[in-house]
């Protein structure tokens, strides 16, 4: 009877050895999933790998109708849109925390460059939703009443501002944000190798389906406002967040000038400076993406300066010189991310 019953042991063992193998070989077996769509007025690109082969599409577009309720200046009734509207009775969620507490601390390490309160001065130079007309120069000095981060602030879930007139508009970090909570939705689905692009702003971890670390292209800083297929260089990224900001995209010409999207909070009017484009690698694609717009406002040097002082945060500077070319300068820490 003992040797029978070693026989039956032997024989389970042999038969849960070979589930396991079926069970490992089928997980190595399992192939990306890539997900594509449209949110934020813009289009959405996420590659991953999920241990059981589950799509996580419905869940992907779930997160980002949660992330609009709270954050999109586009929808009504957001939490952010009812600020605006002044409604005492709105709390702020964890979303819209998250983001205030990274949108402070960059407007404070970057003397005020970055401010979500910036939105009523974007509009009057005619960029983004509802922009003024873009024939004439505005009046600033009415505007710069309503402008300045340290004008607001969060109270037990509630935001408290100096001035009635005072308008949010996260648009400057919230589409980075976004990309960071769909990499946290693929991480508590077990996901350990993936990308997240969201308008072009990008998070990345392990590898990708060839084995590799992933390949991310920056743009050559053209004027051209539909885009170019030119790329300056490419990074091979992993474990980290990328994002690039620019004025080659968005710009008008008035009377012969040129006049771009980025705005300088701290006194109303486009930045005018050699810099054209800021590419910015963080931990955080939210936080790479509020230092990427606030660099395109303070410039080159105090770009350069900013960026070594913070740990966690490595730039990579396209602008012209004295005669008229194209230079790059980026930070120590960057470069191992060049691929040529």
């Amino acid at each position: 009877m003992k040797k029978k019953g070693l026989i039956i042991l032997i024989i389970g063992l042999i038969f849960l050895a070979v589930a396991l193998i079926i069970r490992f070989s089928v997980k190595r077996n399992v192939e990306y999933i890539h997900n594509i769509g449209e949110a934020q007025g813009t289009t959405y690109s996420i590659t991953y790998l999920q241990p059981d082969g589950t799509d996580l599409h419905k869940k992907i577009e779930q997160r980002l109708h949660e992330f609009d309720h709270s954050l999109s200046t586009y929808d009504p009734n957001s939490i952010i849109s009812q600020i605006n509207k002044n409604n005492d009775t709105v709390r702020t969620d964890a979303i819209f925390e998250e983001m205030y507490k990274m949108a402070r601390s960059v407007s404070e390490h970057t003397n005020g460059a970055f401010d979500i309160t910036v939105g009523p001065l974007v509009k009057a130079w005619g960029f983004g939703p509802g922009a003024d007309d873009r024939t004439k120069i505005p009046d600033v000095s009415k505007i710069l009443p309503n402008i300045g981060y340290h004008k607001i602030r969060l109270e037990n879930h509630r935001v408290i501002k100096d001035n009635p007139n005072i308008l949010l508009d996260a648009n400057a970090l919230a589409q980075g944000q976004s990309v960071d909570i769909i990499a946290r939705l693929l991480e508590e689905n077990g996901c350990k190798q993936y990308m997240v692009e969201i308008g072009g702003e990008v998070m990345c971890k392990g590898l990708n389906p060839e084995g590799e670390k992933w390949k991310i292209g920056i743009d050559k800083p053209v004027d051209n406002p539909v885009g170019s297929d030119e790329l300056q260089t490419i990074v091979s990224i992993s474990n980290c967040a990328i994002n690039t900001s620019g004025n080659y995209r968005q710009f008008y010409y008035l009377n012969g000038k040129k006049y771009a999207h980025e705005i300088d909070p701290r006194i109303g009017s486009p930045v005018v400076h050699n810099l054209l484009s800021a590419t910015v690698v963080a931990p955080t694609c939210m936080k790479a993406d509020a230092y990427a717009t606030a660099f395109m406002v303070l410039g080159v040097d105090s770009s350069l300066q900013i960026c070594k002082s913070v740990h966690d945060l490595d730039c990579y500077l396209i602008y012209v010189d004295k005669n008229g070319k194209n230079q790059v300068v980026y930070t120590d820490g960057f470069k191992k991310y060049l691929t040529n």
